[in-house]
């Protein structure tokens, strides 16, 4: 299912809300939303759970604004003011002329309250406990990040802006890394996800419309939609089932493909290597 996360909500709570709903335990999150964010958050129920991990490497669409002039602790709004630079100098050219080196294909230091493990401890915990904690940069893609209105507000700017971007990339790092090659520093006072790979705002629903009503995307229907797909033979289904390799079939797709069977039920997800295909995870039982 795709939830329209509440601000204030950790992805967390939300899975919790969602298990009481659903009446299970098993129920996970693909992607998590800071408790400031709003936005799409894709939620597996049951067998779906499985299908998670290979959900969280799609693309990722994002509306947020920027405040230039004030940088925080956590490049946010939830964190204290660390400095402040007057910015009310700022027009829409020098913003967009500093946005484009951040776009493409870049190095980005992850914010130092990420949940990325360090020595196998949360980042944000070994922040909170008092630790100095300096991540190293990693690539990430930026496919799109423009700029919308900007407001002057006395002295800093409020810039709204579009992201488009890989799994891994911090919406508020680019926040941060904006506001400090403009020499004003910068943090994130909004973000809004709109999509996560084929799952968008259309497709969402609130915790309030689904304790009303308790809506749900089939495992076939999230399979189709986010992967590459290929329909099987009932003999090569058969096969599929157990995990067999499928020997000389070629999938015609570097990632997972998702593999069906006649009647269009998901069996699985498979993978190129070399001249077989062989199975990534398989969600169908042996017995149809």
């Amino acid at each position: 299912m795709i939830v329209d996360k509440p601000s204030g909500w950790t992805s967390h709570d939300v899975v919790g809300r969602v298990r009481r709903l659903a009446g299970t335990r098993k129920v996970g999150h693909a992607g998590t939303l800071d408790p400031m964010a709003t936005g799409v958050l894709v939620i597996g129920v049951g067998r779906a759970t499985r299908l998670l991990g290979h959900l969280q490497l799609a693309d990722k669409e994002y509306v947020a604004t920027v405040r230039l002039g004030q940088s925080t602790i956590t490049d946010d709004a939830e964190g204290d003011v660390a400095s402040t630079t007057p910015a009310g100098h700022l027009d829409a050219e020098a913003i967009a002329a500093a946005m484009a080196p951040l776009t493409g294909s870049i190095e980005q230091v992850p914010s130092s309250v990420s949940a990325i493990k360090v020595e196998g401890k949360r980042s944000y915990a070994r922040v909170r406990a008092g630790e100095d904690v300096d991540l190293p940069a990693r690539p990430v893609t930026v496919e799109a990040f423009e700029l919308g209105e900007i407001r002057p507000l006395d002295d800093v700017v409020d810039a709204d802006v579009r992201v488009v971007c890989s799994s891994g990339t911090y919406v508020r790092g680019l926040a941060r890394d904006l506001g400090e090659s403009l020499g004003v520093g910068g943090h994130l006072t909004m973000l809004r996800r709109t999509r996560v790979g084929p799952f968008d705002l259309a497709s969402a629903h609130t915790l309030d419309e689904l304790e009303a009503d308790f809506v749900v995307t089939s495992l076939d229907h999230a399979a189709r939609t986010s992967f590459a797909t290929l329909d099987l033979d009932d003999a090569q289904a058969d096969d599929v089932r157990f995990g067999r390799s499928l020997a000389g079939l070629t999938l015609g797709s570097d990632g997972p493909v998702a593999l069906f069977d006649p009647a269009g039920e998901f069996l699985a997800l498979y993978e190129q290597r070399g001249d077989d295909a062989r199975a990534i995870a398989v969600f169908a039982s042996p017995t149809p």
